[in-house]
């Protein structure tokens, strides 16, 4: 070894001892103040009802104030890029899902970030799925449904479906059902699921794919609306109040149509790899407290496993092929 390759190791070396040091202080001292955990729509949503169970445990773990901020707009885009903006020092966290960092980009041109810039940290849970109709649609399974959208589009006049936006999850999926029953429906866009489900209820919609929880399966005991089948895997039940509802996948007329709405915690891609270490074990204490656990399931939430970092970005990545996969096969393009 000459003294210049010398001289280069012992500096790769000393350089390598400096990282680790200073990434041990760091993942000691962080947090430094409270943390900013970013709800990309307003208060009251069921995003922001998980983010209000989550952070008092979260704060607990990281021994400093969570603060929840509800930031709404843009498919919750402007939440990400005021996330993107700040320091990646862990102190602002973005709680999210496929519908803001994956299809949003995908669907709005003014949305300049790609899933690329955030890294998962931990999945907090999943919303269940379900193809909710109005009362009066004369379909009551999807095999039934799938005959009737058929029909009507043959005789001009295609069912409507309804979702949370262009390029919304309810949408993607409400396009990519019509092109594997090969029928035209039309898609309504509503600003949010409040007007969506008032409609459904008045008979104004013929139908939705959109997440579920207790109070949809309340209107359907109800007569109000009728809940035709879950998105779960087949002979899968997600969740125990959605037991005597079937699954899409148990149909004759549709396999491998399997979705749920996760939600998780995002920090830039360039956070130092010791604060995301101690955001990720700070969110895995919180996941496995029981009363975590049973408010999460009370809105409807299944919580999920605590995964560790290499765990979920192999997840974020799949996750992340999937929907756009699925994205390009409806050809859904940027507006």
């Amino acid at each position: 070894m000459t003294l210049a390759s010398a001289l280069l190791s012992r500096r790769t070396a000393l350089l390598a001892v400096c990282l680790l040091a200073a990434g041990a202080a760091v993942a000691q001292t962080y947090p430094t103040k409270p943390v900013s955990l970013i709800v990309p729509y307003p208060a009251g949503g069921l995003s922001d009802a998980v983010a209000r169970v989550v952070e008092r445990p979260l704060g607990k773990a990281l021994g400093q104030m969570v603060l929840v901020e509800n930031i709404g707009g843009v498919g919750g885009a402007i939440a990400a890029q005021k996330m993107l903006a700040a320091p990646a020092d862990g102190h602002i966290v973005y709680q999210g899902s496929p519908n803001e960092l994956i299809l949003t980009p995908m669907a709005l041109q003014a949305v300049k970030y790609k899933s690329e810039d955030f890294r998962l940290v931990q999945i907090i849970g999943a919303m269940p799925m379900a193809v909710v109709a109005r009362k009066e649609l004369p379909a009551e399974n999807i095999d039934e449904l799938v005959a009737l959208a058929r029909k009507a589009a043959a005789e001009g006049r295609p069912l409507t479906y309804g979702s949370v936006g262009v390029g919304s999850l309810y949408h993607v999926l409400g396009e990519h059902f019509a092109q594997q029953i090969d029928a035209r429906m039309t898609h309504v866009p509503y600003k949010g699921g409040a007007p969506l489900g008032q409609d459904l209820a008045g008979g104004v919609l013929d139908l939705t794919f959109i997440t579920i929880g207790a109070q949809q399966v309340a209107l359907a005991d109800q007569g109000r609306i009728k809940i035709l089948a879950t998105l779960a895997p087949a002979g899968k039940v997600e969740a125990p109040f959605l037991r005597r509802y079937p699954s899409i996948n148990d149909s004759k007329s549709i396999k491998n149509f399997s979705y749920n709405l996760w939600t998780g915690f995002f920090v830039p891609k360039a956070t130092p790899e010791p604060v995301a270490q101690a955001l990720n074990k700070a969110l895995a204490a919180a996941m496995v407290d029981p009363e975590v656990v049973k408010q999460l399931e009370a809105i409807g939430n299944v919580p999920a496993q605590p995964m560790s970092l290499a765990e979920t970005q192999r997840e974020y990545e799949a996750q992340t092929a999937r929907y756009r996969s699925v994205a390009r096969t409806i050809k859904l393009a940027a507006q």
